[in-house]
């Protein structure tokens, strides 16, 4: 709703979407897209009432703590409100070009990767001189594409080596009103006043050997920030207290590896926090391993012993199943009954053992999952099943997750291709549009325009 102010409607597509989705930052719902019900396993019309309005009051509650915008106007964190790529945006253009339904266009200097975030009236990204010596975070006006703040977070004598297909500012920053949280892996973290762009804490004694470079975001939930470190030599899950960045927990995966190959223990996942039989866990991927941990205390509440390396997809969460990727080996995707404690392996439900993307995020539409992997195919599953219903062969190369919003499935390659698709048992591609650059960051949505970085600027589409 353009009015900021959160209606019936809101509420109770909220509450067709809410199951696993009642926090900030929580992942995707039973079914993204409007469900019944009875589709979404929620109790029947008798006992349903309670359900309804604790959810309302939650989704309330965090509307108000968005300083009053509707959810779909803003986009808080990687993969957006609910880590899903999903976006209540409408009115999107299919069609554009450098010429075409482009509000503005800001050049972005320096290399990074992160995704552009989306709170009020700004939009921040962060970026790092490509020899990792000066990071930075960078605030644009949303209306205008003005860049509002440039602010130089860290400086680095010494930076380990990045990948050249990696960047020092991969991992995508988190916001709320009044705060922005920028992450660059080992090399630091920082919390900065949005208004002001005053940097108001920040560490660095994280220590993290990420062999390729940094690639995990930061996460919110009530007031925590969560961040993975799965380097080559220590491998660990941090919790800060958000207002003061202290340390509040600390946990070593404690994974079995099955190997002393220390490039096999390496993982650039974001974790996500979903509800789960009425509590909240954070669903941690890593190397070798996926942890579910009560997210107040740390404490493990279960782990998947699903192989693999280099995961960078956040989780996702419909019909009672987790969908989680292992990166590189390992099952590959894969579907998982989150129930109960302690190893989970054995209640893996379905495998995608070849042609699962290992850096591309999939998306969770209605009761369908599309994704996309490096080498340009795009594949439809059943979630329930993992029965495949088809697959297009896209053609250039991806790293960029894909999005899903007004209707329509945006997947951006590394060459500037942006192919728009419509979801559905029938693989039908809508239009190819294209900008100058590529793609490396994922897109951000929010009210009626997308928010896309290639590898030199910022863009603002929007049907004109």
């Amino acid at each position: 709703m353009s009015n900021g102010h959160t209606g019936f409607s809101d509420i109770r597509a909220g509450v067709d979407a809410a199951k696993g989705s009642l926090y900030p930052g929580v992942n995707a719902p039973d079914a993204p897209r409007t469900a019944g019900f009875a589709r979404l396993g929620l109790p029947d019309r008798k006992k349903r009432t309670g359900t309804f309005m604790r959810t309302a009051l939650i989704i309330l509650g965090i509307a108000c703590s968005a300083g009053g915008l509707a959810a779909g106007e803003n986009w808080p964190q990687f993969r957006g409100p609910h880590g899903a790529g999903i976006a209540e945006a409408t009115g999107l253009p299919v069609h554009w070009d450098e010429n075409e339904n482009v509000r503005w266009k800001t050049a972005i200097h320096g290399k990074g990767w992160s995704s552009p975030v989306v709170w009020g009236n700004q939009v921040w990204l962060t970026t790092a001189t490509p020899d990792g010596h000066q990071m930075f975070a960078v605030c644009v006006d949303r209306a205008t594409g003005k860049i509002l703040h440039d602010i130089q977070v860290f400086a680095v004598a010494q930076p380990a080596f990045c990948h050249p297909f990696n960047s020092y500012a991969s991992p995508t920053p988190a916001i709320e009103t009044g705060r922005v949280y920028v992450h660059f892996g080992t090399y630091g973290t920082a919390c900065l006043d949005t208004t002001t762009g005053k940097i108001l804490w920040t560490r660095q004694d994280f220590p993290c050997d990420h062999f390729r470079g940094p690639g995990s975001s930061p996460v919110l939930f009530e007031d925590l920030l969560f961040v993975n470190f799965d380097g080559v030599d220590q491998q660990y899950v941090v919790a800060l207290d958000k207002t003061t960045g202290k340390t509040v927990w600390k946990k070593d995966r404690r994974i079995d590896y099955g190997t002393d190959n220390p490039d096999q223990k390496k993982a650039y996942g974001t974790p996500v926090v979903l509800e789960i039989g009425g509590k909240p866990q954070l669903i941690s991927p890593s190397a070798g391993a996926t942890i579910a941990y009560e997210p107040r205390t740390g404490a493990e509440i279960w782990r998947v012993r699903q192989g693999g390396m280099n995961v960078a997809a956040p989780p996702l969460y419909g019909f009672g199943r987790l969908f989680l990727s292992t990166g590189n080996g390992g099952f590959g995707f894969f579907a998982l009954r989150p129930e109960g404690h302690g190893d989970l392996t054995s209640q893996v439900d379905w495998k995608l053992p070849k042609g699962a993307p290992s850096r591309c995020a999939p998306l969770l539409v209605d009761d369908l999952i599309y994704m996309v992997n490096e080498g340009g195919v795009a594949t439809c599953l059943e979630a329930r099943t993992g029965h495949m219903v088809w697959q297009k062969r896209l053609g250039g190369q991806f790293s960029a997750s894909p999005v899903f919003a007004g209707g329509h499935l945006y997947f951006c390659s590394q060459e500037g291709a942006i192919h728009v698709l419509a979801p559905g048992r029938v693989a039908k591609e809508v239009a190819v549009n294209h900008l100058e650059d590529g793609f490396m960051a994922s897109p951000a949505v929010a009210d009626n325009a997308l928010f896309l970085r290639t590898k030199t600027h910022l863009y603002r589409i929007q049907q004109q």
